[in-house]
């Protein structure tokens, strides 16, 4: 039996990668700040908060990241950890930088520390390469971060990138693009969204309250992103892989698709607030994942339209269960 520890388990990508790796029959150890003060919300609702172990782990702590991976001996680790909030890298740079990049750098020295064959994934980010403009951005496309968020990810990935060439470290990174489902945390804009426009529809009056919606972006569906991540643990040699599904579209065209499922007009519960405009932000971003495809056998299967239908039903079944 492998076994794999998730960093930052209690998020959306750690819980959906529980339960695919649970489902891979491994034995998965999860990590959090303070277990003791989590409920487990996602992994409770996904049915794998009763069949992982979970500790308590300060990946911006070297000794806590070393205990932990020292304990478990894992075959393989999933740094899923870190602020992931772009909007609030705005306000906390200082706290993004640090549990991004020093946390993957401590994660990265243990592992060369303790010289045993553990393979790594890290989460970078579609951040990284700022605005593509009409550019489809691969694998080899340059960096242009545009928010702290986006730095710290930059950095940690050059660390990966480095460890892996200097040490010899089986240590792969996945730029993901945007990626979605129902366990987003309220503050993503993609949530926010879908849970407005579900209470309009069940007849709520509010304004659904928004900044520039004529940003592009590439929405995929979280529970098929973590696939690619386990992917690229199982190749001969460690790389870097785009993982997005190849369609960009407008916040718009995502709004619209939200209210139009729920048979509304979205021009009639919307308003722009400048207040929500970002101090520089991304106004498209495209991506190429041939490589992915190609190399990992990896291909999504739910694009925007998808993804916003899925979303709001099931957070019509939320609602209707409340």
């Amino acid at each position: 039996m492998k076994k794999a520890l998730i960093l930052g388990v209690s998020g959306q990508d750690g819980s959906y990668l529980s339960r695919f790796l649970l489902e891979k029959g491994y034995e998965v150890i999860g990590t959090s700040r303070d277990v003791q003060m989590s409920s487990f919300p996602n992994l409770v609702r996904l049915g794998t908060y009763d069949k992982i172990r979970l500790e308590s782990v300060s990946l911006n702590d070297f000794k806590s990241v070393l205990q932990v991976i020292n304990k478990h001996k894992p075959d393989e680790v999933y740094n899923l950890a870190g602020q992931s909030s772009v909007g609030l890298s705005f306000d906390q740079p200082m706290e993004t930088f640090e549990s991004v990049s020093i946390g993957t750098l401590n994660l990265l020295e243990t592992v060369r520390f303790l010289g045993k064959p553990i393979r790594i994934y890290n989460a970078a980010s579609s951040e990284c390469f700022g605005d593509t403009d009409a550019h489809a951005a691969d694998e080899s496309t340059p960096f242009h971060p545009m928010s702290p968020y986006a730095v710290a990810k930059a950095a940690a990935f050059w660390q990966v990138a480095n460890y892996r060439e200097a040490y010899g470290l089986f240590a792969c990174s996945g730029l993901l693009f945007n990626h979605e489902s129902p366990l987003r945390p309220k503050r993503f804009v993609t949530k926010k969204i879908v849970s407005t426009a579900c209470r309009i529809a069940a007849g709520s009056k509010e304004k659904l309250m928004l900044g520039n919606i004529a940003i592009q972006r590439d929405w995929g569906w979280a529970p098929e992103y973590v696939e690619a991540m386990w992917l690229m643990l199982q190749q001969e040699t460690p790389d870097d892989y785009i993982i997005a599904t190849g369609e960009s579209n407008t916040l718009e065209d995502f709004i619209g698709e939200i209210f139009s499922c729920l048979n509304l007009k979205w021009q009639d519960h919307v308003e722009i607030d400048n207040d929500l405009f970002r101090p520089t932000d991304i106004l498209t971003i495209k991506a190429n994942p041939d490589k992915a495809s190609k190399k990992l056998g990896w291909t999504a299967r739910h694009k925007m339209r998808d993804v916003a239908r899925m979303m709001v039903e099931e957070e019509m079944v939320t609602h209707t269960a409340a």
